[in-house]
């Protein structure tokens, strides 16, 4: 995997916030959705959003996306101080493909990132770049395979490698181990992990499952309109607020 690394990374922004959310809220008509959100994202760091349906999490990442108005602020910094526009990469829910479709993933590709008509053979040079972007996530195999047909692990690879291109600073995914199954959730896990590590990004994602939290997260966001506990995967998964929100005692699963 090659290393594409932002002129912060490796530069010992250890502790160095990159996104700081504060006193964030959203409100939507009459329906205030999130209240007062402050949480800071550091470089080379997954941070995991956890909270039952409806608590805010979806609106969370469209308001960091600018596709929401808000109070509050949402600021940006490299590490030295240095404020600056982010890039964000974003990783939807996956959507679902007929699985009849013909559009194949290099084709999916083709249509995000370049301006060549999909309805024409791609040159080698533009199939050429999608394959170093499959190559990022170790899908290069998957190049010409029918979006259709993929499994629910290996279409979330390639919606990874189209949110990596260009290589972002924050990395959102939304409930990107809903529809896989465990060996493919453990792939898609060990790649954000190598992905962050090569790239120094921040990641957040949203999950219900609390299985993986303590061995991929390095914190943990509990939000249900506010946030109601931050800290490491074993803090909050122990807290009072985790316990009460979900109905639990000591178990730990899937939400």
């Amino acid at each position: 995997m090659s290393v594409k690394k932002h002129e912060n990374a490796g530069s010992g922004c250890s502790g160095a916030c990159c996104l700081k959310v504060a006193d964030l809220s959203v409100s939507l008509g009459e329906q205030t959705i999130l209240e007062h959100v402050s949480f800071h994202l550091h470089c080379g760091e997954i941070t995991a959003l956890i909270g039952p349906n409806g608590a805010g999490k979806s609106t969370l990442f469209r308001t960091i996306l600018g596709q929401l108005p808000h109070a509050g602020t949402i600021d940006f910094q490299q590490a030295g101080g240095r404020r600056t526009r982010p890039l964000i990469g974003y990783v939807p829910q996956s959507p679902s493909f007929d699985r009849g479709d013909p559009v194949s993933v290099l084709d999916l590709f083709v249509s995000a990132i370049d301006a060549w008509p999909v309805f024409l053979p791609a040159p080698k040079k533009v199939r050429a770049r999608v394959a170093a972007c499959l190559e990022r996530v170790h899908a290069e195999s998957l190049i010409d395979k029918r979006i259709g047909s993929l499994s629910g692990g290996e279409l979330q690879r390639v919606l990874l490698a189209m949110a990596l291109e260009p290589v972002p600073h924050i990395l959102i995914l939304d409930e990107p181990l809903s529809g896989v199954d465990i060996e493919g959730e453990k792939q898609l896990l060990d790649m954000l992990d190598e992905v962050r590590r090569s790239y120094d990004l921040s990641i957040l994602l949203s999950t219900h499952d609390f299985a993986t939290l303590e061995e991929y997260a390095d914190k943990v966001i509990l939000l249900q309109n506010g946030v109601l506990k931050a800290g490491t995967p074993a803090e909050v998964l122990s807290s009072p607020e985790f316990q009460e929100v979900f109905h639990l005692s000591l178990g730990r699963g899937r939400g």
